[in-house]
């Protein structure tokens, strides 16, 4: 069998073992598994699983992952999100769709001490959903604004997709964060603008006027636990005090200990907190194991390396090669999560997109790859036929059809649309902020 067969043979075996509804990491696991053995045999199989099972899960990098998964899981279980949505509804009241803007502006808040995606969608759905009903929001906005809002979580840092990027691509973790954090607040601010045009073009989906909340002090106060644990976090990573891991560990220290001053958190919910972490980062080191068997498969039959030196030897615009793999993600996020698709295509990406001069140093092209990477990979969030961030939003919104939830997104995936062809053009958008850390 020839190495191109092979390859596709291996994607085969892991696409039918999705369809028919096999966890991704496994079918990953099981598609290398049969690659590696086709090509290798069991002894030299075997003795790769046993090395690289320990090294990865021995990885002391890897522990940033668990720990801001804790810190986004105390501040769920603390009710700092409502504390958020308040304030941002009290700040965004006077504008039509204010609610909506407010419903944003709280998820990029939660999202900076949160880093998932999924994670921010649910919580700020919870608090914020019942209120957009109140006020007369129609379900296509409110749902797909949740949705859309909810894609912030992995935007502005810290991002769990970016750590793996990091990992994956050997770059600084910190370096990466500060390169998010333009291209997080350009999409926070897309997203409003993309709720003002809405609802001014499309009636009946926001009220006409809305009652302001006072921005009284109880309001400020809400916020400044989330604002003293994010000046505590990324000012210690970027004054120089503690590495990123070290930051997750104190972020999740922090945010606990505001949590405590609440008074919103019990027993019961202090365990939910570990339980939910350890579930959720078993699922990503699972993820991690596999992908890593599948790459290992892959890198055997050499095609990885001769699609480099192929699409190299076409002499296209670099620009125009990352454009093609962008528009990849766009279609692969249809079948896979944003975790998946890093950990299986990375490896294969990286190198060729490494070996195209686009007039920069390396280190600044791997960033601004990564952060294109990951503005793309919302894309698969939101755009049906999956779009987990849709379905978690609508399964907590039951009366709103699917379809309608749908409908209510594609204003966001313009904006989307949008803000990634700006930063392909321009990177020194992404890139302004590095220069600043050491």
């Amino acid at each position: 069998m020839s190495a191109l067969s092979l390859t596709l043979t291996i994607f085969g075996i892991m696409l039918v073992l999705m369809a028919i509804r096999v966890p991704i990491a496994v079918a990953m696991f099981g598609a290398g598994t049969v690659g590696y053995l086709m090509q290798s045999g069991w002894a030299p199989y075997a003795s790769f699983i046993n090395s690289q099972a320990f090294a990865r899960f021995a990885s002391y990098d890897l522990s940033v992952i668990p720990l801001f998964i804790l810190m986004g899981n105390f501040a769920t279980q603390g009710g700092i999100s409502k504390a958020l949505f308040q304030f941002a509804a009290a700040i965004m009241g006077r504008f039509k769709g204010g609610l909506a803007m407010a419903a944003v502006l709280a998820s990029a808040a939660f999202g900076s001490i949160c880093g998932s995606s999924v994670a921010t969608a649910a919580t700020i759905t919870g608090v914020a959903l019942p209120e957009m009903k109140r006020h007369g929001y129609s379900g296509r906005l409110s749902t797909g604004t949740l949705a859309a809002g909810g894609t912030l979580g992995i935007l502005i840092p810290p991002s769990v997709p970016l750590v793996i990027y990091a990992i994956l691509a050997e770059q600084n973790i910190a370096k990466l964060f500060a390169a998010a954090m333009i291209p997080g607040i350009i999409a926070m601010l897309g997203y409003m603008v993309a709720i003002g045009i809405y609802v001014r073009l499309v009636p009946g989906q926001a009220p006409e006027a809305e009652a302001q909340e006072p921005l009284d002090r109880q309001a400020l106060m809400g916020i400044l636990p989330i604002a003293v644990v994010f000046a505590i976090v990324f000012g210690g990573i970027y004054g120089g005090f503690f590495t990123p891991t070290e930051g997750a560990a104190v972020g999740a220290a922090s945010t606990f200990v505001a949590a405590l001053l609440k008074r919103e958190i019990n027993w019961a919910k202090f365990k939910h907190c570990f339980y939910d972490t350890a579930a959720s980062s078993a699922m990503i080191f699972l993820i991690f194991i596999g992908a890593d068997v599948m790459n290992a498969s892959l890198a055997l039959t050499q095609v990885p390396a001769q699609l480099a030196e192929v699409v190299g030897s076409w002499g296209l615009s670099p620009l125009l090669v990352v454009t093609a793999i962008l528009l990849f993600y766009v279609v692969l996020g249809a079948v896979m999560d944003e975790l998946s698709m890093i950990l299986l295509t990375i490896p294969i990406f990286f190198p060729m997109i490494m070996g195209l001069d686009f007039g920069m140093p390396k280190d600044s092209v791997a960033i601004w790859f990564g952060i294109m990477v990951l503005m793309t990979v919302g894309f698969g969030l939101l755009a049906p036929p999956v779009g987990l961030n849709v379905y978690v939003v609508n399964s907590l919104a039951k009366d709103v059809p699917i379809a309608e939830s749908y409908k209510g997104v594609m204003p966001f995936l313009v904006s989307d649309t949008l803000r990634t062809i700006v930063l392909l053009l321009f990177p020194s958008i992404s890139l302004w902020l590095v220069q600043f850390v050491g």
